[in-house]
């Protein structure tokens, strides 16, 4: 078993995909930049969020100043309806990994007030004990770091750990770290993607997580 689990939020625990999407493709209308798909802006989730702009094509550091700061002003209005469901199963394993005694964790690109939001939304405030977002690390996915903090902070091994993600990023940083690794399919990522980042097992629904 486990002692430390550290879990990405978007297309892992939360179905933002939608929320996400729609965000930045408002983001690039209202700014009158270039549009992209729902599809090319799926791919960067997972991201900082000017590496999500940055990633859709070549912007100045005023553009992803003012990409990032629309992004967030027009996510806020959305999340006032566009509901973000918990995938299936997420609670249930929560909830046993939570019995078992492993220490439940985050570490995601979202920044820390609205993942923190989302967490007591969801109810995951209970299980959870340790939270980091974007502006918590110095160094953003894929580079371990968010991991290695995580582990530094519980003095748990790498060993002893486990990180679940469904994008590469998720699944390079847990492995650069020296953890276990794990991909679930129902996110963003696909299977080939998690595959070639060298995920230790991957997983169609967050049940089957061994």
């Amino acid at each position: 078993m486990y002692k430390l689990i550290i879990l990405d939020f978007d297309g892992t625990i939360g179905d933002t995909n939608k929320i996400i999407t729609t965000t930045m493709q408002s983001t690039l209308r209202e700014l009158g930049l270039p549009m992209r798909s729902a599809e090319e802006c799926r791919k960067t989730i997972g991201l900082p969020l000017k590496g999500c702009f940055e990633a859709l094509m070549p912007m100045s550091d005023s553009q992803l100043d003012s990409c990032a700061d629309t992004y967030r002003r027009i996510f806020d209005e959305y999340n006032r309806t566009m509901k973000v469901d918990v995938f299936p199963g997420v609670m249930e394993k929560i909830e046993q990994w939570h019995a078992d005694g492993a220490i439940i964790t985050l570490a995601s690109s979202r920044g820390h007030a609205s993942l923190a939001a989302f967490v007591s939304q969801m109810g995951l405030d209970q299980y959870v004990s340790y939270i980091l977002g974007a502006d918590d690390v110095e160094i953003a996915k894929p580079h371990p770091y968010p991991v290695l903090k995580t582990m530094r902070h519980f003095g748990i091994a790498p060993e002893d750990t486990l990180v679940v993600g469904d994008m590469s990023f998720d699944i390079l940083m847990g492995k650069r770290a020296g953890c276990h690794t794990c991909g679930v399919t129902y996110g963003n990522g696909t299977v080939e993607e998690l595959q070639a980042a060298g995920a230790d097992q991957i997983c169609d629904s967050f049940l089957s997580i061994r």
